[in-house]
């Protein structure tokens, strides 16, 4: 048996769901997370802080925040999460508005969470990536509007949730094509009711080149994983990419680029931390993997 290639789909599907919650895992428990020390969870708070100083001292009233989960490297990913931090959220500064699965409630929501909260669901205390990106000041101005408009962020939630959601599909939605479609609905203008302020966007998003990232398997009994996790599904996806081993999916990556594109002048700062120190970057390049320092970069110890 390909148990390799079980693991690194099981992965693939794990990470993807756990993006629709910090209280939720591949099996559907909610409220289970891995027990965490005293220790880690002051680095935790302090990485936070830093975090939050980084965003206050940007300027910004609004950042595209995304957060490390799971390891997808097999399939290229760095980043799992991601959702928008707000300068004036009515929830607490800098606090996050993503789409999250409510378990109890077993339907997506859009959840204001604070920064902590935000950061403190990372799956790996030990080993963490935030990447914040900044756009130019009226493209800034028009995401956070739409982001702080609440008819609107609702009219662009998705009843449904599926994790690995088609991008360009309206059956179902995951958390990062919710932040992609509200980009698009706040720079296009694209509003409406019933489900078509989805429509609107997704148009708008196809029209300007939005490419989501593409998840390929290399087993067709890796697609039958899905049947067994409540939100992960196949059924919206076109059945040439179902053919061809691959699921179309919005991911951070997806965003950053697509904001590298309609934004230019927008910033980037990355920032990863181990158990003994914090590793800042500003600019496209990534940091490197393990979170280790190189000659541009700034370190903030954590001992």
């Amino acid at each position: 048996m390909r148990i390799w290639g079980l693991r690194a789909a099981a992965l693939l599907c794990a990470t993807l769901a756990v993006s629709a919650s910090a209280h939720a895992d591949l099996l559907g428990y909610c409220g289970r997370q891995a027990p965490m020390s005293a220790a880690a969870q002051d680095k935790l708070l302090r990485f936070t802080e830093i975090v939050k100083n980084e965003l206050s001292q940007s300027g910004q009233a609004l950042a595209l925040i995304s957060r490390s989960g799971l390891d997808l490297t097999r399939f290229g990913q760095r980043y799992s999460h991601a959702g928008l931090s707000l300068r004036d959220s009515e929830n607490a500064p800098w606090s996050v508005r993503q789409l999250y699965f409510s378990c109890d409630e077993g339907r997506p929501r859009i959840y204001d969470q604070g920064m902590a909260g935000f950061l403190l669901g990372t799956n790996d205390p030990k080993l963490g990536y935030v990447s914040l990106v900044f756009l130019p000041e009226e493209r800034s101005a028009q995401v956070a509007r739409a982001a702080l408009d609440k008819p609107l962020s609702l009219q662009l939630l998705s009843p449904n949730y599926s994790a690995n959601a088609y991008a360009f599909g309206l059956q179902y939605q995951n958390c990062n094509q919710w932040v992609a479609e509200l980009l698009a609905a706040s720079w296009s203008g694209a509003q409406g009711a019933d489900g078509q302020s989805r429509a609107a966007a997704q148009d708008w998003l196809k029209s300007n080149g939005y490419q989501p990232a593409l998840m390929a398997l290399d087993w067709r009994p890796l697609m039958w994983l899905g049947a067994f996790i409540p939100w992960v599904h196949s059924d919206d996806h076109p059945e040439q990419d179902l053919a061809q081993l691959r699921f179309r999916v919005s991911m951070p990556a997806s965003l950053e680029a697509l904001i590298q594109a309609q934004a230019p002048g927008a910033q980037r700062v990355e920032l990863c931390h181990t158990e003994t120190q914090v590793v800042i970057r500003r600019g496209w390049t990534p940091l490197a993997e393990g979170c280790v320092a190189e000659p541009q970069d700034s370190v903030i110890a954590l001992n």
